[in-house]
């Protein structure tokens, strides 16, 4: 029994390994399928840990609120739309097999819809209605953007104009996409049951069918992921992402159908009522995995922004300030040489230092004005370069602005009772800085 003695030491040694040794461990240090499970790993840990860092519990309570308001709005517009092109029972008969576990709701939610469509003329709506709808779908896809901004930690939403071009854009195209992907799914039932007679064809056809909706989930949470951060987010990152939500919202679908034995039961309690809060379960529950998803597309584009973190946060004054020089060399050397500007995904991986740690210095270097942010139009990326003269910059003034920035405005008695020792720390730093007062950055 000695080896029970071990657990606690083998738990401490694997919790020390997933929340610190793995993020030390580099892409250039590991190949193939080890390079491959490790990030695959550092990817379910890093969304893991963002679930309850970005409390998307409270997020997806927010949207399931602005949702259950814009049902009928959103289900009104689409309606017009579809009605334009004459698909209005297409779309009707799509949404209730797309969502079978809603039919009830959706059931209501359309016969509000038609009796407000009744009120129609000339394919027009009436009065302040239009701008009503408009703006209820409006704010729900901005509260839905704003949620994806934040867990994509992306600062500026889009412009007014854009919300309006995109959002609407979006509301046209999604009804046209649920009847497009109704024809598709004619036409491909018409050609299978054409060659049913081929029995070696027929198991597939069954498999095909089967794995229909959840492609069709797993391509629309793909777009869905890429679209709606305003930030460029990978194909790759999306659709990885997208393979998650859609399985995970299919195979919730079919658990929540599979539970509806159960709502006879639940009708004793609340009566006519029960569909509510059903509803608001089914509601919650998608949007945990819609955001889920969202920071797993996070977690696997940004993996090594968070490497080295613990050391990062615990980094000592002196190495801070080597970093801090060696960056500000590689960029004012760059242009002194005529080279283009440097991005900060390229300064970490030419010298190999943490993302976060690099970002962290440059955003430190602007804010004491030595470089700022250009634009690369080729690869339509963020880069540095010098904002001063190169031939102004030296070690030593760099060291003075870093030991000048911050705040020093406190109530500490500096000029008398802790007089010598503010000028013994002053002095000794006075003397470190006049030391490379001359020494230029792009000289060393």
């Amino acid at each position: 029994m000695s080896w029970l003695k071990d657990i606690p030491q083998q738990l401490s040694d694997l919790w020390k390994f997933v929340t610190v040794d793995i993020w030390r461990i580099t892409d250039a240090e590991v190949k193939g399928m080890r390079q491959t499970g490790y990030n695959f790993l550092k990817t379910i840990l890093l969304a893991i840990r963002r679930y309850n860092e970005d409390q998307l519990q409270r997020k997806a309570a927010a949207l399931t609120y602005s949702t259950l308001l814009s049902i009928v709005p959103m289900l009104a517009i689409m309606f017009a739309i579809a009605k334009g092109f004459g698909f209005n029972n297409i779309l009707t008969s799509q949404l209730l097999n797309y969502f079978p576990g809603q039919k009830e709701i959706l059931t209501q939610a359309l016969t509000w819809v038609n009796s407000y469509m009744q009120q129609v003329q000339g394919g027009i709506f009436m009065g302040i209605g239009i701008v009503l709808l408009l703006w209820t779908v409006l704010n729900l896809v901005s509260n839905i953007e704003n949620c994806f901004n934040e867990i994509w930690m992306v600062k500026k939403g889009r412009s007014y104009y854009r919300q309006v071009t995109d959002y609407f854009s979006l509301m046209l195209l999604a009804p046209v996409f649920i009847i497009c992907s109704s024809g598709l799914s004619i036409f491909v039932s018409t050609t299978f049951s054409t060659l049913s007679q081929y029995h070696l064809i027929t198991p597939f056809a069954a498999i095909f069918f089967k794995l229909a909706p959840f492609v069709v989930t797993i391509f629309m949470f793909t777009g869905i992921y890429i679209f709606l951060p305003n930030t460029k987010v990978r194909f790759k990152s999306a659709f990885y992402a997208g393979i998650f939500a859609g399985i995970a919202f299919q195979s919730f679908q079919y658990l929540y159908i599979s539970g509806q034995i159960w709502v006879s039961k639940y009708n004793a309690i609340y009566g006519s009522f029960a569909a509510l809060p059903l509803l608001l379960l089914w509601l919650q529950l998608s949007w945990v995995i819609c955001l889920l998803g969202a920071e797993l597309a996070y977690a696997s584009q940004n993996i090594r922004a968070y490497e080295f973190e613990a050391d990062s946060k615990n980094i000592t004054r002196r190495y801070k300030d080597f970093l801090t020089i060696s960056i500000m060399s590689v960029i004012t050397k760059r242009f002194a040489a005529g080279e283009r500007a440097v991005s900060a995904n390229k300064i970490s991986s030419d010298y190999k230092i943490p993302t976060r740690l690099t970002t962290r210095i440059l955003i430190e270097l602007m804010e004491m004005k030595f470089i700022n942010e250009v634009i690369d139009e080729d690869n339509h990326e963020i880069c540095y370069q010098p904002s001063i003269d190169i031939a102004s910059i030296t070690v030593g003034g760099i060291l003075n602005k870093i030991d000048q920035s911050g705040s020093e405005f406190f109530k500490i008695d500096k000029d008398h009772a802790l007089k010598n020792e503010w000028k013994t720390i002053v002095g000794s730093r006075s003397d470190m800085v006049m030391n490379n007062k001359n020494l230029l950055v792009k000289d060393i």
